[in-house]
């Protein structure tokens, strides 16, 4: 099919994406007071999504005859799942005690039942919202936003090509995913700021995170090193290999499961790229015991996020922003706020009841919300060194992310069935 866009060439097209990357991580980085005022309000990450939507929206590139995403979403997202997956320390996570390891798990299924009871009072009120079916029904785009806030954005987007989510509810999202996840993120940080009070409120000990500060600093300090080429040469390796592996078991998977159970195809197992993602995540997850975990000492995540956000540009050329200026939308963002309240609601009455320290509720729950990227950030509010216990819980996200994305999305599929919700 032939295009109007200015850019028809997928050579150039990548190249404007790379182009538009490292503007953003330039601009995000720089000490310049309008910079960091613009980013105080903007986060970066929505700025790799929006500006390659503009390329979309004014035809300048055509995102849907380009073949970026699907190279994008096939090749280098399998890869960024297994290099952040290799690096889960379960014994380090085990050993922060079984209130954090809680914690992070309720904030999980906070997710997981949080979409489909938001989707529920949405409908109950405003019945309307479950009348669009096809690629760009809302349970479809809500499983990207389960992917998100369980796993990341590598998550979000297996998540989108499992369940066929369009491009226009997708966007919509998106914008959703940073509007509502980043109110969150700045009541966690607020909450940060009184740990001591809620602390008491709640009867935490908290003297155990003492000598967590210490490991952490420890470890940190012991294992990080400079990358050489051959530690670079073994982390692509890695990625791709196992990613090639994981094409042959989909590529077999799918099929099977479409000839001889075609029933199957309602829990997307049929799906070729459902077995890769799954493949990936499995695999990924036996080499954190073994000793190619240590190549995360070397930047087997920094290779990865390079992955992820080229696949995130890639996405952002499928948006066509002009969508979102439909007031129906504002549905959405009511769906995104109650779904959030329902995970805070869990977090807040769980962390009340087995008496966990807020550290523990706030980074447990912004590992499931805000992923690698932000978890930290919360971590580092309690104490600098805790932020590399904000990355191990979600490194954990992403491996549960898949599974945990997924269920949600038959939740969601179950709760939109025609004669169901009426």
């Amino acid at each position: 099919m032939s295009s109007t866009a200015i850019v028809t060439n997928d050579a150039t097209a990548l190249g404007l994406l790379a182009a538009i990357l490292g503007f953003v991580f330039y601009t995000s980085n720089s000490k310049h007071p309008f910079w960091t005022k613009f980013y105080k309000y903007i986060p970066a990450l929505l700025m790799c999504y929006f500006l390659p939507s503009l390329l979309n929206t004014f035809n300048i590139i055509d995102g849907h005859t380009s073949q970026l995403y699907f190279v994008a979403s096939r090749y280098l997202l399998p890869a960024c799942l297994v290099l952040l997956i290799l690096s889960v320390d379960l014994k380090a996570i085990l050993s922060l005690g079984p209130k954090a390891i809680i914690m992070f798990l309720t904030g999980t299924v906070g997710i997981v039942i949080g979409g489909p009871i938001a989707l529920l009072i949405i409908s109950a009120i405003h019945p309307e919202v479950l009348g669009v079916t096809g690629p760009e029904a809302v349970w479809r785009g809500m499983t990207t936003l389960a992917g998100s806030w369980i796993g990341g954005g590598a998550n979000q987007a297996a998540m989108k090509e499992i369940y066929e989510a369009g491009g226009d509810i997708f966007s919509i999202m998106v914008t959703v995913d940073v509007i509502v996840a980043n109110i969150w993120m700045a009541v966690l940080l607020l909450m940060a700021s009184k740990a001591k009070q809620i602390d008491a409120w709640t009867g935490a000990d908290t003297t155990a995170l003492e000598a967590l500060k210490d490991k952490v600093e420890k470890y940190h300090a012991e294992n990080s090193r400079i990358p050489s080429l051959n530690d670079l040469m073994l982390i692509v390796a890695v990625g791709f290999g196992v990613t090639g592996l994981a094409h042959v078991f989909a590529d077999f998977l799918g099929p099977f499961f479409e000839a001889n159970y075609p029933w199957t195809q309602d829990y997307s197992l049929t799906s070729k790229f459902f077995w890769l993602i799954v493949t990936v995540t499995t695999i990924g997850l036996a080499m954190s015991f073994s000793p190619v975990r240590h190549l995360e000492a070397a930047g087997a995540s920094k290779v990865a996020s390079v992955f992820l956000y080229i696949l995130v540009a890639t996405i952002g050329l499928h948006m066509d922003v002009s969508k979102l200026a439909d007031p129906d939308n504002l549905w959405y963002f009511a769906i995104g706020i109650i779904w959030m309240l329902v995970h805070a609601s869990f977090m807040l009455i769980v962390a009340k009841l087995i008496k966990a320290p807020l550290f523990y509720m706030a980074v447990g729950s912004q590992a499931n919300v805000g992923g690698a990227a932000s978890a930290p950030v919360v971590a580092a509010a309690f104490h600098p060194a805790l932020a590399p216990v904000g990355v191990l819980l979600a490194v954990l996200g992403y491996a549960v992310g898949t599974y945990m994305a997924w269920m949600c999305g038959q939740l969601l599929q179950i709760i939109s069935s025609p004669g169901l919700v009426g």
